[in-house]
C-alpha cells in the first residue's frame, strides 16, 4: 500500500510562492509517476504537474505553466511543486498522487490510485 502524505500550504498574498512536497512512503518510485492535482471550493478537480519519476519528463497544465515547477528527489522519497506569481485563482486543495506506470505521466485523475490527504492553498489580499 502506497501512501503520500502532502505539506507545505498556507495562505500567500498574490504575487507570492509556497512549495509544496508529497512524502512517499517507497524507497522505489523508478515504476510510478507523480502527479499533482487541485480543487477550489464548487468545482471538479483538475491535474496540474506531474512527473515520471524514472526519466524525469513533466507536464503542466497550461494555466501553471511558466509559475510552477514539479521536482523530485528520490533520496527523500518525495516530489516538489514549486510555485511562482500565485494568483487568487489558484486558490484550492492541493493533492499529490501515484500512478503505477513508466509510461509519460497524465494529468487525468482516473489513472492515479493512490493519493494524499491534501493540503490548503489561499492566494488573498
Amino acid at each position: 500500500q502506497l501512501q503520500l502524505a502532502e505539506s507545505g500550504g498556507g495562505s500567500v498574498q498574490p504575487g507570492g510562492s509556497l512549495r509544496l512536497s508529497c512524502e512517499i512512503s517507497r524507497s522505489t518510485l523508478d515504476d510510478y509517476a507523480i502527479g499533482w492535482f487541485r480543487q477550489a471550493s464548487g468545482k471538479e478537480r483538475e491535474g496540474i504537474a506531474c512527473i515520471n519519476i524514472k526519466d524525469g519528463s513533466t507536464a503542466y497544465r497550461n494555466s501553471v505553466k511558466g509559475r510552477f515547477t514539479i521536482s523530485r528527489d528520490s533520496a527523500k522519497n518525495t516530489v516538489y511543486l514549486t510555485m511562482n506569481s500565485l494568483n487568487p485563482e489558484d486558490t484550492a486543495v492541493y493533492y499529490c498522487a501515484a500512478d503505477r506506470t513508466e509510461d509519460p505521466c497524465i494529468m487525468q485523475r482516473v489513472f492515479y490510485d493512490w493519493w494524499g490527504q491534501g493540503t490548503q492553498v489561499t492566494v488573498s489580499s
